[in-house]
């Protein structure tokens, strides 16, 4: 027989008065499941859309970068931001993508490579590790919003046409387009896809008349190159030296990776082939690897073709803090050779994709944290709600806007060290998955990929301590709220599914004609003279008359770091004559609970089931249950029978002798 068990908690009843509670709490547990964007979830009887479709959305985010990235690239590379762009393209084709279809193969339905580290690792070191990645994965997205808002403003604001009026209001613009995203999510976010394919269409179209002008006036005025190249010259003679700086500001430039995350990401929505199975997603995974290649082709021929015509056809004065071009290098070139009107629609096109690639962004931190806090028991009740972390997401981004004071390039080097930190660790864990394999000559490509990409997070963090700091601040306070969200939630049921074969099912129907005993114990040796000492202790300190059954529990913690966890329920008869069921479960006092629930529920009968105290500080048996899952189990087991079932007319007896 098999019965599932809900672990997840209703919404709240809204009282008399309540109404803007029941709001925000409305959907509670499955809203985030509805939200469209990198880390979706797709839902039951949804239909897969075509691979280019879906690498739209994948470039809302992705290539929505060309409309700061020149900029950056110039600031920071100077002269030399053509080479180092060319050095930035040969780590995404060389390395990032190489990894990231390897990732897409280890990880089809969508997990990405937090989820691959989350398998090499176990236990609580795995649980922390994971929660550290989602600190750094969170300073990336709430950096896309921030930063993307802040781009979107200087876009407006640099308009010939607006710039008198609003110049020096950037950060009230940004505040307000942060505010309109969350107003967006407040009142639901329908169907991305459509939109994306719209938007990143129509950007390409225009980046695509603006490079191929740019590269017209280059060819026409070709002293633009000769005085770039001699004053590259002039600056560095030896062409061994500019390779070399080209390397040393490479790390500098890594905001042009961004995208690779969130193209594994959003694999549930490519529709592979008909052929497709959820355990064998073969056409997924080909077409997913299409959308990485085809993304990584496109965005490196601009990366390369951009970084050239800003650096020889605007004045490197021009992107400094103040100048025309700083956060907006394309659509200087937009306005000075194509005129105001295709300036201005290529600006609103600009301000569009960069909108959208927030909102892509707070989607995905909307489907990440779900994604694993709860599986952890480390996210309150109101976490699963959709409203309530909007609010939260959106105040921690006004947080940000304020302290880097809407400034593009002040928020590069946070980015880039989110973008950064999860490109290393998915290095990584395809360079592990290629060892266990056996493919030496993968082990070694992809250790050397990831020792780039340590080098250059490291340069990074070095550089720009910005982006550690805040990613340390979202991993403190995510590892924080997650404790104390496990500790308030220590004594929830937590088993999410019962079976029990076809032994444990006829020893529960037997014994339902009678009165239902069960002894907890704690195996050891499992001897005959340890079930023959147990009875008689336990019938000996209850009162128990000799003609009473009574059947063995025994549960075996596998991994106490698991929050909820399916049981396993095994009879057998040891020894010709003691029954037994056998439970693996991550704690023995939950799992003991949801077997006496199951047990009730389906004969009608309430079980008592019999314990003996444990010797010890109850301070230090609490810990052990809160750390492994064991300790003070009887006195944990009534206080989770207790929350599970309120009427104690209906609650099974716990007996402690």
């Amino acid at each position: 027989m098999t019965t599932s068990t809900d672990v997840e908690p209703r919404p709240a009843e809204a009282p008399a008065g309540g109404r803007l509670r029941a709001w925000l709490l409305r959907g509670l547990s499955d809203m985030a499941k509805q939200q469209p964007g990198p880390h979706a979830q797709v839902p039951e009887g949804h239909r897969g859309q075509r691979w280019w479709r879906v690498m739209c959305l994948t470039g809302v985010d992705y290539f929505s970068t060309l409309g700061y990235q020149p900029g950056i690239a110039a600031l920071a590379a100077g002269l030399l931001s053509p080479i180092a762009t060319v050095v930035l393209v040969a780590v995404t084709l060389a390395g990032a993508l190489p990894v990231y279809r390897r990732v897409a193969k280890e990880s089809p339905h969508g997990e990405g490579s937090i989820a691959m580290l989350e398998r090499l690792l176990s236990f609580w070191k795995g649980k922390l590790f994971v929660l550290t990645l989602l600190g750094f994965a969170a300073t990336d997205f709430l950096i896309t919003i921030t930063l993307s808002a802040a781009d979107a403003s200087t876009h407006l604001v640099e308009n010939p046409h607006f710039t008198s009026t609003l110049h020096g209001h950037e950060v009230a613009i940004t505040l307000g387009l942060v505010a309109l995203l969350g107003a967006v999510f407040l009142k639901g976010f329908m169907e991305a896809i459509g939109v994306a394919v719209v938007l990143v269409g129509g950007y390409l179209a225009l980046n695509t008349v603006v490079v191929i002008v740019g590269l017209w006036h280059v060819a026409t005025a070709s002293h633009v190159v000769t005085d770039w190249s001699q004053a590259l010259t002039a600056e560095h003679s030896n062409p061994l030296v500019m390779v070399g700086l080209a390397l040393v500001v490479f790390p500098k430039l890594a905001l042009g990776l961004s995208g690779f995350e969130t193209g594994v990401a959003v694999m549930p929505h490519v529709d592979g082939g008909p052929g497709d199975t959820e355990e064998r997603p073969t056409g997924r995974i080909r077409d997913t690897r299409k959308l990485l290649t085809t993304a990584a082709v496109i965005m490196s021929v601009f990366l390369i073709t951009t970084s050239f015509i800003t650096t020889v056809l605007i004045p490197q004065d021009e992107f400094k803090a103040g100048g025309q071009a700083n956060g907006r290098a394309l659509a200087y070139l937009a306005h000075h050779y194509l005129g105001s009107v295709f300036g201005s629609v290529y600006d609103a096109a600009t301000i569009g994709i960069l909108w959208f690639a927030g909102a892509s962004a707070m989607a995905g931190l909307l489907n990440l944290m779900p994604r694993y806090l709860p599986r952890y028991g480390m996210a309150p009740h109101w976490a699963r709600a959709v409203r309530p972390m909007v609010l939260v997401f959106t105040l921690i981004a006004f947080l940000v806007t304020w302290l880097f004071d809407a400034d593009v390039d002040a928020q590069g080097g946070a980015y880039a060290t989110g973008v950064l930190v999860l490109m290393t660790s998915a290095a990584v864990a395809v360079t592990i998955a290629a060892r266990r394999a056996g493919q030496r000559g993968w082990t070694i490509g992809f250790g050397v990929i990831s020792v780039v990409f340590g080098y250059t997070t490291a340069v990074n963090v070095v550089e720009r301590p910005d982006g550690v700091k805040i990613g340390a601040c979202f991993i403190a306070g995510i590892i924080a709220v997650s404790l104390l969200s496990r500790l308030a939630r220590a004594f929830e049921l937590r088993v999410t599914d019962m079976d029990l074969d076809a032994m444990a099912e006829r020893f529960v129907r037997d014994s339902a004609t009678r009165r239902i005993r069960f002894i907890a114990n704690e195996p050891d040796h499992r001897d005959a003279a340890e079930y023959r000492d147990k009875i008689q202790q336990i019938r000996a300190d209850n009162d128990i008359p000799d003609d009473e059954d009574l059947i063995f529990v025994e549960v075996t913690v596998r991994d106490p770091s698991d929050f909820e966890s399916a049981l396993r329920v095994h009879g057998e008869v040891l020894h010709g004559r003691y029954r037994v069921l056998t439970l693996d479960g991550s704690s023995i006092p939950n799992s003991l609970a949801a077997l006496l629930l199951h047990v009730r529920d389906v004969t009608g009968c309430r079980p008592h089931i019999y314990f003996e105290w444990t010797e010890g500080s109850p301070f230090a048996q609490f810990l052990r249950f809160f750390l492994f899952g064991q300790g003070e189990v009887a006195p944990v087991t009534r206080e989770v029978l207790r929350e599970a079932e309120p009427d104690r007319a209906r609650r099974p007896h716990v007996h402690v002798g």
